[in-house]
C-alpha cells in the first residue's frame, strides 16, 4: 500500500472553498514495517541517544516507554546521512548524534500536559497543531568530538533559557553568557544539517526540520 501520496484536494460546495484531506495517521507499533520510515542505526555516520528513551531529560520521566522511537521518514534520513557526509569531508573532526527523532503524538500530548501554561510551553508544539517530530522529518541533535564526547554548545540539550535561542546569540555573546567557542561550535552544526535540507528553529539551538513545516504537516502522515 502506498502511504506516502500527495493529499487529495476535496471541494467543499457548501463554502465554496478547497480542503485539503490529509493522510491517515500511523501508529507507532507499525513504524517497522512501514516503507517510508528508516531506523536511526541505519543511517551512516549518525549516533543517537534518545534522551526521551530514559529519564535524562527535562521531565525526569522516560516518555518513550515500550516504544521503538529510533526512525525518520526516508526524506530525513536522507538528509541527515547527507549532513554527516558534509561534515566528515568540512569537519572529521566531529560526528552528530541525534537527541530526539520520531515523537509519537502520544508522547507529544503528554509533554503539553506537563508544560500547558507554563514558560516552558514556549519550546513545544501545540498538539492539535502537531510537532515536525511527529511526522518523523525533525530531528535533536548535537555534536560529538573524536572521543565521542558532546561539545560544549553554551546551554544544554532542551534547556528551556535565552542561551539555547540562535536568534539571540550576538546578544548572549555580548553578555557573556555564550563564548566564540560555542558559537562557532552552533555554527558547524547548522551547516552541516543544512548541507542536508534542515532549517534551525529561533529558539533551539538543536532543533532542525526537514522542509517546509505546513508541507509536512499537510502531505505527510502523523505518527501516534
Amino acid at each position: 500500500m502506498q502511504h506516502d501520496v500527495s493529499p487529495a484536494f476535496v471541494r467543499c460546495a457548501d463554502i465554496g472553498v478547497q480542503r485539503m484531506s490529509l493522510p491517515p495517521a500511523i501508529r507507532v507499533e507499525d513504524i517497522a514495517s512501514h516503507p517510508a520510515f528508516r531506523r536511526l542505526d541505519s543511517m551512516a555516520g549518525i549516533a543517537h541517544d534518545l534522551r526521551y528513551a530514559s529519564a535524562n531529560n527535562f521531565d525526569g520521566r522516560v516518555l518513550y516507554a515500550g516504544i521503538d522511537c529510533a526512525w525518520l521518514r526516508r526524506e530525513a534520513a536522507a538528509g541527515l546521512e547527507a549532513a554527516a557526509a558534509w561534515l566528515a569531508r568540512r569537519h572529521p573532526e566531529f560526528g552528530i548524534v541525534v537527541l530526539d527523532a520520531l515523537r509519537p503524538q502520544r508522547v507529544q500530548e503528554a509533554i503539553w500536559r506537563d508544560v500547558a501554561g507554563t514558560p516552558a510551553a514556549h519550546y513545544f508544539a501545540e498538539p492539535a497543531r502537531g510537532s515536525i517530530h511527529s511526522f518523523g522529518m525533525a530531528v535533536d541533535a548535537t555534536l560529538l568530538d573524536a572521543q565521542g564526547r558532546e561539545l560544549d554548545m553554551g546551554s544544554g540539550f532542551d534547556e528551556m533559557s535565552l542561551a539555547s535561542h540562535p536568534a539571540l546569540e550576538a546578544e548572549q555573546l555580548a553578555a557573556g553568557a555564550i563564548t566564540r567557542a560555542h558559537l562557532d561550535a552552533r555554527t558547524i552544526l547548522r551547516a552541516a544539517m543544512a548541507a542536508g535540507g534542515f532549517n534551525g528553529i529561533p529558539h533551539e539551538w538543536w532543533h532542525f526540520d526537514h522542509g517546509d513545516r505546513d508541507r509536512v504537516r499537510q502531505a505527510f502522515p502523523r505518527v501516534l
